[in-house]
């Protein structure tokens, strides 16, 4: 079984699949946990938003995360509506979709609690989008699952339900079980059923890393679906963070992990990444690990990751399997 989720944006196919490429999906235009981001958005600047797309695309993100999540704190001091989450994040939404479209062409990931926030940003994206999420609880299983199959797009599973989150693994299992079943009944196949079995920071239970390399193989080898993650919720409150996530990431795809929600203008995750690739024969003839070199020479020159990666990519160097017609015609074929 080779499962193939398959992303558009207005020119360019990213293929989700065992078979491919691991999908890079940016995380950075999240404004939760960004005070700055968050007071920008309040005032209608997108600039940090436009910036972090940019960014992100050059260090190798296939795929951008939008999240809507902002707290509108000086508004609300003068207007209650904006207290509500489904008041402020659908316009928000829309307009943060918008923006990104504007400025790279790479599919996105819409991601919000928000159900209105989720069709916001269906409504205006182009292409094909990954939706970001649904969970096991049976209230976002009767909002969500019904927007999936009415715009026909892949939707991010989590693995928790109305109990919370299960440490046991097999019970998180038993919830992406029954989401991939919920969604059958909609009319929503396996292969757009991205399953996020939850990755628990390892710093507080030692198992972490064993219980998520266990399950991403029993939802690939029972399920048959592809996985993603937040990659850096595995080294949360550790020191050297980005040593534990480059440590973590080639195992999670060694053990059959196609995809992670992360930060790809860090260089040693996005090294980890590419030589897993090439580990795995999803990089031919390792092309691609011989374009990341450059960008490796250029840090070492003294050029920040970023900038390196923002070079290379203006001068064609990145690269990569997925994208433009080579990309439509593997999700064809």
């Amino acid at each position: 079984m080779s499962t193939r989720t398959v992303l558009e944006s207005k020119s360019k196919t990213v293929v989700i699949g065992f078979d491919e490429p691991f999908c890079v999906i940016g995380e950075r235009i999240n404004p939760t946990g960004r005070k700055k981001l968050a007071a920008e958005l309040e005032l209608g600047d997108f600039s940090t938003v436009e910036r972090d797309a940019l960014e992100q695309v050059a260090c190798g993100a296939m795929v951008l995360d939008v999240n809507s999540g902002a707290v509108f704190s000086n508004k609300m001091a003068e207007d209650p509506r904006y207290a509500d989450n489904n008041f402020v994040e659908p316009p928000l939404m829309r307009e943060l979709c918008a923006r990104v479209q504007a400025v790279v062409d790479v599919p996105l990931c819409i991601d919000s609690s928000v159900p209105g926030a989720l069709e916001a940003g269906l409504a205006v994206c182009e292409g094909r989008p990954l939706v970001n999420s649904v969970t096991g609880e049976e209230e976002r299983l009767e909002k969500v699952l019904p927007l999936i199959a009415k715009y026909k797009v892949p939707v991010v599973a989590i693995s928790n339900d109305d109990t919370g989150i299960s440490d046991d693994p097999d019970v998180r299992f038993a919830v992406a079980k029954k989401i991939v079943e919920r969604a059958a009944d909609f009319g929503i196949p396996a292969h757009d059923i991205v399953v996020d079995p939850l990755v628990m920071p390892v710093g507080a239970k030692d198992t972490a890393g064993l219980q998520v390399f266990a399950l991403v193989k029993r939802l690939r080898e029972e399920l048959g679906v592809n996985t993603t993650c937040g990659a850096s919720n595995i080294s949360f409150g550790l020191p050297n963070r980005h040593g534990i996530n480059a440590a973590f990431l080639p195992m999670a795809i060694a053990a059959g992990m196609t995809s992670a929600i992360m930060n790809p203008i860090r260089k040693a995750e996005m090294e980890a990444i590419r030589a897993a690739n090439f580990l795995m024969n999803h990089d031919a003839n390792g092309g691609d690990w011989i374009r990341f070199s450059r960008v490796v020479e250029a840090v070492d020159g003294g050029q920040s990751f970023a900038e390196a990666s923002a070079a290379a990519a203006a001068s064609g160097g990145r690269g990569g399997r997925s994208g433009g017609r080579a990309g439509r015609a593997r999700a064809r074929g």
